[in-house]
């Protein structure tokens, strides 16, 4: 299959073009830049120069494809809002030239968007358009293609993980340095559901030959790491100490982080096992955070 891959020099994408070699598959990778271009080619695939803003890019890049994978986004939290709806953009141009075909489109959301109340794990099979996190428009987005006939699958990200980059706690890494304490909220029984990188790009190459129309898939090897955890081996990985703090203190100390850190984001990934016969087998986050050179 030729696959058209955004995000393609990114920490998942990067991940995702040898995924799909091996497998046999050919792959176009998008990149804005010529040092991209060069670690594409060296991987082995095909460069297509483009950007999530240059909607034409992304346009003609499917067009010349049998399947497309979309994993790039801003990851500019600050301008969060912002970025979902750049990702809706680029998933409406992406699908528009997909519609009267099988050709099937791999889009990226996260696991929250499955969440199914308070004490209950995220599934698959759940989404709530009306939930409040802004990255709900890239599944709204996918909806809307689907019911046009686009076939639209979607995989959701937990923290995604290796020894250099770990989801949204890389920004706790830096928040921690800065302010010169590891802290939690409350309790820090709230948990961050996780899988390593080579893990979920297998999930992205089983999804695309899946090739099912509407499913939603939970790229999750661990259902919840507490976050007190988490904090503690930050704490002495970067030898600080390490505090709970109050609700009311946390806006001030993490920022736009806030918003995800005192969450309950745990999150089930057995239906996806199941269904594509996915079975983790890279490091664990705790792995990961104690192998990692602070």
């Amino acid at each position: 299959m030729r696959v058209f891959l955004t995000g393609a020099t990114g920490f998942i994408g990067s991940r995702i073009v040898p995924e799909l070699l091996q497998a046999g598959h050919h792959v176009i990778g998008m990149t804005r830049s010529d040092e991209g271009a060069t670690r594409l080619a060296a991987a082995g695939a095909e460069v297509h120069h483009g950007t999530l803003e240059d909607l034409d890019s992304l346009r003609s890049g499917a067009a010349n494809a049998d399947g497309v994978i979309h994993v790039a986004f801003d990851h500019d939290f600050s301008n969060f809002v912002a970025n979902c709806e750049k990702d809706r953009r680029a998933i409406d141009a992406l699908g528009s030239v997909l519609k009267g075909s099988d050709r099937p489109l791999l889009i990226t959301s996260g696991t929250g968007m499955g969440s199914a109340g308070p004490g209950k794990p995220a599934d698959e099979d759940i989404f709530d358009t009306s939930h409040p996190n802004p990255r709900s428009a890239s599944e709204i987005a996918g909806n809307a293609l689907l019911e046009k006939g686009v076939n639209v699958s979607v995989v959701r990200l937990p923290q995604v993980h290796d020894t250099v980059k770990q989801g949204l706690i890389t920004p706790l890494v830096e928040i921690a340095r800065a302010k010169g304490v590891s802290a939690y909220v409350g309790d820090g029984s709230n948990r961050f559901p996780a899988a390593h990188v080579t893990d979920v790009a297998r999930v992205y190459r089983l999804a695309l030959e899946k090739r099912q129309a509407g499913a939603r898939y939970h790229a999750v090897a661990e259902e919840g790491i507490p976050a007190r955890r988490i904090a503690e081996l930050l704490g002495k990985g970067l030898d600080l100490p390490v505090k709970s703090l109050s609700p009311a203190e946390a806006q001030d100390h993490f920022g736009w982080m806030a918003m995800f850190v005192a969450m309950d984001l745990w999150a089930s990934g057995a239906k996806t096992q199941e269904r594509l016969g996915w079975r983790p087998t890279g490091p664990g986050l705790i792995a990961d955070l104690e192998q990692m050179r602070y």
